[in-house]
């Protein structure tokens, strides 16, 4: 099952203790203090890597630790640091520390961001010798590594978004021009989770059916509106079968601008559907309307294998002159 979003738990190691020692030579049984600092604790990262489901793997556990530094030793040995904790995330994720209120995202496959500091060591017996105090008894605990609470929203980063009420038939045009097997059926969320699909390079993503009143939460709401916001373009599907094709584009439209106004500014195409099940009179007064948006109006149906040829030849050759 394909993970967007998941809260995790992560802590940076704690600092070691310093420690108190004595420096012992074969004439002078105590010589003078000795006694190492502590290591630091590992701090913990996020990277982003190329792999879009990799939260799915912490749903069992989405805790994370790095490992504390080491406590010092005699002859003035500090203790080792412990080693830096790395959680991947999917490149495009979106992260919210919970606890301090901050967020970032990571963009490129090896970024990294640090979001939590590993505690400093403490101070061995020998820091303390002085001229005063030649034979310190005083030594500091290490500091506790930070720790908090993050969200992880993954924003698919893909080429094309495919939109449209519920039914308008994303799945099977994703099916249909790219390898991917998303799930068809006839009830009110086809897809539960976004699905992606590979054409000749083109990654596509059939975002799962958007609801009037989606931007103000209702349904799935923002959950899956947000994986919209990086695609490069949108395919607008719009069931020729719907009672109003035309308010049915209309409505969508508003819930995309309502949501974030730079999505109504993204390039467009209404791709109109299921042109096998109604007449050429309705198909042709749904084109005369829509035409009128100014995007470019494409028609396919099932009945017609060379309608969605004919989209992939124009979808490759678009997104290929615009690179």
């Amino acid at each position: 099952m394909f993970v967007d979003e998941l809260t995790i738990y992560a802590k940076a190691g704690d600092g070691g203790n310093g420690v108190v020692r004595w420096r012992h030579d074969k004439y002078k049984p105590l010589a003078g203090p000795s006694g190492g600092n502590g290591g630091s604790g590992g701090d913990v990262y996020v990277r982003a890597v190329k792999d879009l489901n990799r939260l799915s793997k912490y749903t069992g556990d989405a805790s994370f630790i790095a490992e504390s530094g080491d406590a010092g030793s005699d002859q003035s040995k500090e203790g080792s640091n412990g080693g830096d904790m790395y959680i991947d995330i999917p490149v495009g994720s979106r992260i919210r520390d919970i606890d301090r209120d901050r967020s970032f995202e990571l963009l490129t496959v090896g970024e990294t961001e640090r979001i939590l500091k590993g505690g400093s060591g403490g101070l061995g017996n020998e820091h303390f010798k002085s001229s005063v105090n030649r034979s310190p008894e005083q030594f500091t605990t290490g500091r506790e590594g930070e720790e908090g609470n993050f969200s992880v929203e993954v924003l698919l980063a893909v080429d094309v978004g495919l939109v449209g009420l519920p039914n308008a038939g994303k799945s099977t045009l994703l099916n249909t021009v790219t390898n991917a097997e998303s799930r068809i059926g006839a009830y009110p969320f086809t897809t539960l989770e976004p699905h992606l699909g590979d054409m000749y390079g083109v990654l596509i993503a059939d975002i799962p059916g958007v609801i009037e009143g989606a931007a103000s939460g209702k349904g799935l709401g923002h959950k899956f509106l947000r994986h919209i916001e990086r695609t490069k373009m949108i395919l607008h599907l719009v069931s020729l079968e719907d009672e109003d094709p035309v308010a049915q584009y209309y409505t969508i439209r508003g819930e995309l601008s309502e949501y974030n106004k730079s999505l109504s500014e993204k390039e467009e195409w209404i791709i109109l559907t299921k042109k096998d099940l109604v007449n050429k009179d309705k198909i042709d007064t749904v084109l005369k309307e829509l035409e009128k948006s100014e995007n470019r109006v494409l028609v396919i149906g099932q009945d017609d294998p060379d309608s969605f040829k004919e989209l992939q030849s124009k979808l490759v050759k678009h997104l290929e002159g615009n690179k």
